[in-house]
């Protein structure tokens, strides 16, 4: 292939090899604007396919139970979006401009190949999977993408695994190129049969945290009641709203440090306590949100959720957000606490990455994986220069592989 890396494809086959979908990328960015669009390739034999048509569908679904628990025409899943596509005999209607990436496809696999695409509406959630238990199986509870490929007469017909490919897909965002402004927010409390109060004043070094970047925390107390401070405790906490049939809110501490810092009367205290929330520390914690996850990959706690109109009411699924809880703990006298929100999320790589939106881009190529499948090509240009990579599936840690594994 000479020296120079040739653009990497993703490809799946149906487990009877007779349809074949290739894809540029399975990280898909919303830029609040826009989503990035779908646009494939689907490769189907023509001696299978006979007088048959090939649709491919893209499902967007929220997984709220375990699949082994759909019984009784019971199923935990709410399909939050379905569009189907007619890609052969194509409708001249849904046609539309070929990308770059589709013309080499199309020039490369020949006349049984046939250009796909779709456009992710913008109120749909990221791709967000919600931690398993240690005991669960099968597919995990969240959000995720689907695109499915098949052939059949009509879009009613019963799709069958062999002749079917499905591969999961994500929608991401990437931390803002301009982040708000640093948090803070201050209280003062008054205690009864006193006319002196406490003031709690707490602020973060900026808003927007990168995923693995320590948080600094800087609280400051004018203790001037009578009452004693007896410790502090400071916590990163996970909301996850979850938006389904009804709305819920969920919370879980994902850092957290107890200091015995005692502030006593009529005196000042100033502190800085950093924390740095990961996934590595919170791996028990079953219903934790996480980035969606793709097999073989590692992911990380969720990323923030950013809506571009929080009126929009017709957002659903799971939207994530971060704050900073810094509470002291009063003697005879209760509590104070205040909350400081803040953005944690991935940094905008200078070229997105393929499918990784937690791991860094490499300053130079990547060398070419085992993996990977690379075609001879009969000509040096360009347009034929292509590394086929199998689509990997989404798959528990420790599940054994689905019988309709590739070919």
């Amino acid at each position: 292939m000479g020296d120079k890396a040739g653009t990497r494809v993703f490809k799946k086959s149906s487990p009877n090899c007779k349809v074949t979908v290739y894809l540029g990328k399975r990280d898909f960015v919303d830029h609040l604007d826009q989503v990035d669009p779908v646009d494939g390739v689907i490769l189907v034999d023509p001696e299978y396919l006979k007088d048959r048509k090939v649709f491919v569908t893209l499902t967007c679904a929220f997984r709220y139970g375990r699949e082994d628990l759909d019984v009784l025409g019971l199923s935990f899943r709410k399909d939050l979006y379905i569009s189907t596509f007619q890609a052969f005999p194509p409708i001249a209607e849904e046609r539309k401009a070929n990308s770059r990436l589709q013309e080499r496809l199309l020039k490369k696999l020949g006349q049984q190949a046939h250009p796909f695409y779709f456009t992710i509406p913008q109120n749909l959630p990221c791709s967000v999977t919600l931690q398993p238990g240690p005991e669960d199986t099968g597919k995990a509870c969240g959000v995720d993408f689907e695109i499915r490929a098949f052939c059949a007469k009509s879009i009613e017909e019963k799709i069958h695994k062999r002749n079917s490919v499905r591969l999961v897909i994500r929608k991401v965002q990437y931390a803002p190129e301009k982040p708000g402004p640093q948090p803070m927010v201050e209280t003062t409390r008054s205690f009864l049969m006193s006319d002196r109060s406490l003031h709690l004043e707490a602020s973060l070094d900026k808003e927007l945290y990168y995923h693995g970047e320590p948080i600094s925390v800087n609280v400051h107390v004018t203790n001037n009641s009578t009452k004693t401070v007896k410790r502090l405790k400071i916590s990163v906490r996970q909301y996850a709203d979850i938006c389904l049939f009804s709305t819920a809110q969920y919370k879980c501490p994902v850092a957290q440090v107890e200091a015995d810092d005692q502030v006593s009367s009529s005196s000042t205290f100033c502190k800085v306590y950093t924390l740095t929330p990961t996934l590595d520390k919170n791996r028990e914690k079953r219903g934790l949100a996480l980035d969606g996850k793709l097999k073989h990959e590692d992911t990380n706690l969720a990323s923030s959720t950013i809506v571009k109109d929080v009126t929009n009411k017709e957002v659903l699924g799971i939207l994530v957000s971060y704050r900073v809880k810094v509470k002291l703990v009063i003697s005879r006298g209760g509590d104070v606490s205040v909350e400081l929100p803040f953005v944690l999320m991935h940094p905008k790589p200078t070229e997105l990455p393929i499918s990784r939106p937690q791991s860094a881009v490499p300053d130079s190529d990547p060398p070419i994986d085992t993996n990977l499948i690379e075609f001879e090509t009969n000509s040096f240009s360009q347009d034929d220069d292509f590394v086929f990579e199998d689509f990997a599936r989404l798959r528990l840690k420790g599940m054994a592989d689905d019988k309709d594994d590739d070919c």
